[in-house]
């Protein structure tokens, strides 16, 4: 699976977060501790809200620890909310267009997890998109589709329930097809003022999901990216993180339960 980190608060330098750190993830792409895989070395991203409304992309099928673009990026783009995410691929393709973060308007979503099943029902999880919004997918991962879904349930107004609608009727789709593996998931999700993340599972096991306030800013990773482990707390598994304006974070339970949950 996957490794990623959001960042939201006083406007950094990219390699702040994202290159120096002593647990970085550009040095979780080449060894990470708590992800499924050791590396993460099927591409990457990095998505940031600037002058426009819309976040500017970058991304890239090499490894994040072999790539100097994006080191002379980070030394460069100062943002206050942004996105990074090294990608560990489970069953299709390496790509540009598969890799996170996706954007559609001003929203921005990256993802670790999967699909129970994902191949076998692809097509009908893609017919969770709406028309509108089925020119937006470009690439052909389970993350991509389960963001346009989403946005398709709406995902503009609520993004906590629509996201949870959203995996609540894939869980079903995987419950009808026997599907053995589960459906897990953490993810971030922002609107370039505004950051959600989320963390389930349908067999109880979602991936890790931290987070920790850090004087003007908030951030929420896969794993810490420093080895002072105590100032970061754990998402609940079922729940969502929510930071939005100047209002203290909350975590709010995902509007639908799935099926299978522990």
């Amino acid at each position: 699976m996957c490794r990623w980190t959001a960042y939201r608060g006083k406007a950094v330098l990219l390699e702040k977060v994202i290159v120096e750190p002593a647990h970085s993830l550009v040095r979780q792409s080449l060894a990470c501790d708590e992800g499924k895989t050791a590396t993460n070395g099927d591409g990457f991203g990095v998505g940031w809200y600037g002058e426009r409304a819309e976040p500017g992309l970058y991304r890239e099928i090499m490894p994040a620890w072999s790539d100097d673009n994006l080191r002379h990026i980070a030394r460069q783009v100062r943002s206050s909310l942004f996105f990074a995410h090294v990608r560990a691929a489970t069953g299709t393709a390496t790509s540009r267009t598969n890799c996170h973060p996706f954007a559609v308007g001003r929203w921005m979503f990256m993802h670790n997890g999967q699909i129970g099943n994902y191949l076998a029902l692809r097509r009908r999880i893609e017919a969770l998109i709406p028309d509108a919004l089925y020119d937006s997918r470009m690439g052909t991962t389970d993350s991509e589709a389960i963001f346009l879904a989403a946005l398709g349930a709406g995902l503009e107004a609520d993004p906590v329930g629509a996201i949870g609608a959203t995996l609540a009727r894939i869980d079903a789709m995987m419950a009808e097809s026997g599907a053995q593996q589960a459906l897990r998931f953490t993810a971030a999700l922002s609107s370039g003022e505004d950051l959600y993340a989320f963390r389930t599972a349908s067999d109880g096991k979602p991936p890790t999901l931290y987070y920790k306030e850090c004087g003007d800013g908030l951030m929420v990773v896969s794993e810490p990216i420093d080895d002072d482990r105590a100032i970061w707390k754990a998402v609940p598994p079922g729940y969502a993180l929510v930071a939005k304006g100047d209002a203290p974070i909350v975590l709010q339970p995902l509007d639908a339960s799935l099926k299978r949950a522990a």
